[in-house]
């Protein structure tokens, strides 16, 4: 077995599971707290403020101790966990790290231009093509009271008050920009969900927030990067069913030729699922394939070796066997396949 493709399946496992276990942004249970790093990755907004409250463990949840020194139970309170500091956010050597050292630098450069040249310089940010405005980068101004000033994707939007802005999920984002120019660093970072300019669908988008001030008046200006250019996320429902037959479904959850933009992957995954009493098709792989049993039990079958299926458990499939799986328990049987090279039709011959 080649080892490298053996490591690469693992963490296509390891991608797709995170995938599968995320829930989607609108499915009701969306944090819309908010997460405003300053420039040393501390958190400016939406912050876990513990109780002022000296307590002792007492193994059956908390005891808190008053200022006479009498203990009263209390119950714990779940808490999220914070956003990670400067090591995770923008300190990385990805392109998407680079991404947001480019976005601070260009943010804090224009409001260095606004401190010397003023509103005279705010047409040369909504000049199309500009070092200010290209592709899906674009920088934008508001006064600190929420009006906004210069917005180059629809300039209809300019003079608009803008303090009671949401995102698509409701989060107040006007009023966090304002507040994360006003908090005393002055700057900060801001994640919504936001469409692309010209797009209706709304993406994960990451701004980052400087105040500047010019003959007295207050401005914010801000730029940001849209996740989805550099991570992919995707969950089950949106994948596209590469067959039907029966009580045997499979989805395609990776496969590196079918997104607009070059991936570096060789390999694909697919989801497949088996329900009870069902197999698939007898068919043999010309290249390795690698399942991964999410949920279920079974029997997979390779070249007549029989391999008893359960959860958690990997298989690596050598090339050119014929392999049959059958779910053999009383709910559905639920893998990964991850093939290197990619899945590929003219790869896999069907057996009736």
């Amino acid at each position: 077995m080649n080892l490298i493709k053996f490591v690469c399946g693992m963490l296509a496992v390891a991608l797709v599971l995170g995938i599968l276990t995320s829930g989607s942004p609108d499915d009701g249970n969306q944090d819309n707290s908010t997460v405003s790093l300053d420039g040393n990755g501390s958190e400016t907004e939406g912050a876990i403020r513990a109780e002022e409250t000296e307590t002792e463990g007492t193994g059956e949840g908390e005891r808190e101790i008053s200022p006479s020194g009498e203990a009263g139970t209390k119950e714990l309170a779940a808490t999220e966990p914070s956003m990670p500091g400067t090591l995770m956010f923008g300190e990385g050597k990805s392109d998407m790290a680079g991404q947001q050292r480019y976005i601070e630098a260009r943010v804090k450069a224009t409001a260095g231009l606004i401190e010397e040249e003023g509103e005279k310089i705010f047409s040369d940010f909504r000049e199309e093509g500009s070092s200010w405005y290209h592709h899906n980068f674009y920088i934008f101004v508001w006064e600190t009271d929420g009006t906004a000033v210069v917005y180059p994707p629809d300039e209809s939007m300019e003079g608009q008050d803008l303090d009671g802005l949401q995102d698509s999920n409701g989060k107040p984002i006007g009023e966090l920009f304002i507040e994360t120019a006003l908090n005393k660093k002055g700057e900060g970072w801001v994640d919504y969900y936001w469409p692309k300019p010209g797009e209706d669908e709304s993406v994960l988008k990451y701004s980052f927030i400087r105040k500047v001030n010019r003959d007295g008046q207050d401005y914010l200006v801000g730029a940001g990067f849209y996740a989805d250019d550099y991570l992919i996320s995707r969950n089950l429902d949106e994948c596209k069913v590469l067959s039907r037959d029966g009580g045997i479904y499979v989805s395609e959850l990776l496969h590196p030729e079918n997104f607009d933009r070059e991936l570096d992957l060789d390999y694909s995954i697919a989801h497949s699922v088996i329900e009870p009493g069902e197999n698939n098709a007898p068919h043999l792989m010309s290249k390795t394939e690698v399942h991964y049993i999410l949920e279920g039990e079974g029997t997979l079958y390779i070249d007549g070796i029989p391999v008893k299926l359960r959860p958690g458990q990997l298989i690596y499939i050598p090339e050119d066997s014929i392999q049959c799986t059958y779910n053999t328990g009383n709910t559905s049987l639920e893998f990964l396949a991850i093939n290197q090279p990619a899945w590929d039709e003219d790869n896999e011959e069907i057996f009736d």
